[in-house]
């Protein structure tokens, strides 16, 4: 697996994200453009008036695979520097959940590696949410990827699909609630999921 750069920052964090500090890190005088993603909680989620989010995640394979991000947005593009920064536990609506800067002599290879970069860790990284509401909570669809075989899960970390009583996707996703509705998660971290059922003996 390829590593970051040492003059790359890839971080998960607990408090306010520094945007600004971030974007100044990346900037260079052979530098001709930084690019920035700023992902934030907004106040509305399906049609529901949301409170607040909780973000959780696997953090030894998160930060892993962050940096492998890294480590791929400049073997992509010719890029000066990047830095990759996801919050985790409480986030109040307008706080910054994840923030990515990429600095570049020309536009063009700041703008794609961004994209890259936030995309690729919304598809890959185990980071998920956990979305608060008047009336409940629920696990947000499709946040929680599939773990690995060999990593064993965390006491407290599980599929989001078990706690609604869903089967989970293999994605990780859990199914549509009939009629859209959303189903009702209890608080707390998701309990596992369920075991295989064992293959039936053939006929003697």
């Amino acid at each position: 697996m390829s590593a970051p750069h040492d003059d790359d920052v890839v971080l998960l964090v607990h408090d306010a994200i520094d945007a600004a500090a971030l974007i100044q890190f990346v900037r260079a005088e052979t530098d001709g453009a930084i690019v920035t993603f700023d992902g934030f909680v907004r106040n509305e989620s399906h049609g529901r008036r949301a409170l607040y989010l909780d973000y959780d995640a696997y953090e030894s394979m998160a930060m892993a695979k962050m940096s492998e991000i890294a480590a791929q947005v400049r073997e992509k593009y010719a890029i000066h520097r990047v830095a990759i920064v996801h919050r985790l536990g409480r986030l109040q609506v307008s706080e910054t959940s994840v923030f990515i800067a990429v600095s570049a002599a020309h536009r063009a290879a700041a703008f794609d590696a961004c994209r890259f970069a936030i995309d690729t860790l919304k598809r890959t990284v185990p980071i998920w949410k956990k979305e608060y509401f008047e009336d409940g909570a629920v696990w947000a669809d499709g946040e929680l990827p599939p773990v690995p075989s060999n990593q064993a899960s965390p006491p407290s970390s599980a599929s989001p699909g078990a706690s609604s009583g869903q089967t989970p996707t293999p994605n990780g996703a859990l199914p549509a609630a009939p009629d859209g509705a959303l189903p009702p998660v209890t608080d707390g971290a998701p309990p596992p999921a369920p075991a295989a059922t064992p293959a039936a003996k053939p006929a003697s």
